[in-house]
């Protein structure tokens, strides 16, 4: 028989508000196998909501967004969902970003800041974001749209077959929070010969974009020309549409993309790799930049 659990706790972080990408808590389980039932606690990845907010000089600041994601590096993250979303431009100077924590409705809600030196147009606001595959617009709206903001990536490098092979390893073996919690996506971003550039996780894979995304903005490092992006799990027309606005020519992933996200890419001459599994993957779209026998 299975036994009575008090409601699960979670050890949140800390409460001035500050974020580490290693934020984890725990939850009381109950495991179940052959020789029956035991009670045990088990890491958990936190999940918390971030609000973004951006202002100019003399500006109170605009409620842009709010997103569910693992507390960590949201500078980085306000910064590259405000990029990715055409709010911001690349030579844009943010001059700061405040993270801050502050009650509402009873609970916590965590706020990041970006500051920008010149004003920010909240009248972009009133577009809508095509936030994810399911809902429900057009497939060639939401290609024009993107087209619109974005032209198509540079040339790019062309990569052996053995590099891309290589990558999903790279990303598995530095991803710290995954193997404490098992409960989180990674994006990670290499070169041209393999060696992991950068690496975000999140709940959210569109938000661990963002981040590397955002990193590259404020490092100056944009657009990413000869860089290599590997997610966890699937491809969404989220992921291609932020992979092209940072001009990122090659995109992989270990599972499927989605015919939106095929039909991004090819239009914005993006090499797609998905099904990156062991020695063998597929290539959707722009071949030219795979070597297959290097």
């Amino acid at each position: 028989m299975i036994p009575d659990l008090a409601p699960s706790q979670l050890v949140a972080r800390p409460a001035d508000g500050a974020a580490s990408p290693g934020d984890v808590g725990r939850a009381g389980v109950i495991v179940v196998g052959p020789g029956g039932a035991s009670e045990r606690a088990d890491r958990v990845v936190i999940e918390e909501p971030l609000e973004i907010r951006a202002c100019g000089p003399g500006q109170g600041p605009v409620s842009v967004a709010v997103t569910m994601r693992t507390p960590g590096d949201d500078a980085e993250l306000g910064v590259g969902f405000l990029f990715t979303e055409g709010l911001i431009r690349p030579d844009d100077e943010v001059v700061a970003g405040r993270d801050q924590t502050s009650g509402r409705s009873g609970g916590a809600c965590n706020v990041v800041h970006i500051a920008l030196s010149r004003p920010f147009d909240g009248s972009a606001l009133k577009r809508n974001f095509f936030a994810t595959s399911s809902c429900g617009l057009c497939g060639k709206a939401t290609l024009d749209q993107v087209a619109v903001r974005c032209p198509p990536v540079g040339p790019g490098p062309v990569v052996g077959r053995s590099i891309i092979v290589g990558l999903p390893d790279a990303l598995r073996g530095a991803q710290e929070v995954f193997d404490r919690t098992g409960g989180l996506h990674a994006a990670g971003l290499f070169d041209a010969g393999g060696r992991l550039i950068a690496l975000r996780e999140d709940v959210g894979r569109h938000n661990a974009v963002d981040k590397l995304v955002g990193r590259a903005f404020l490092g100056g490092d944009l657009p990413l020309v000869g860089r290599i992006l590997l997610v966890s799990g699937r491809t969404s027309f989220e992921i291609l549409q932020k992979a092209a606005v940072a001009g990122l020519p090659i995109v992989c992933a270990v599972s499927a993309p989605s015919s939106l996200a095929i039909s991004v890419a090819d239009r914005l001459g993006i090499t797609l790799i998905g099904f990156l599994r062991g020695p063998t993957f597929n290539i959707y779209t722009h071949p030219g930049r795979v070597d297959p026998n290097g």
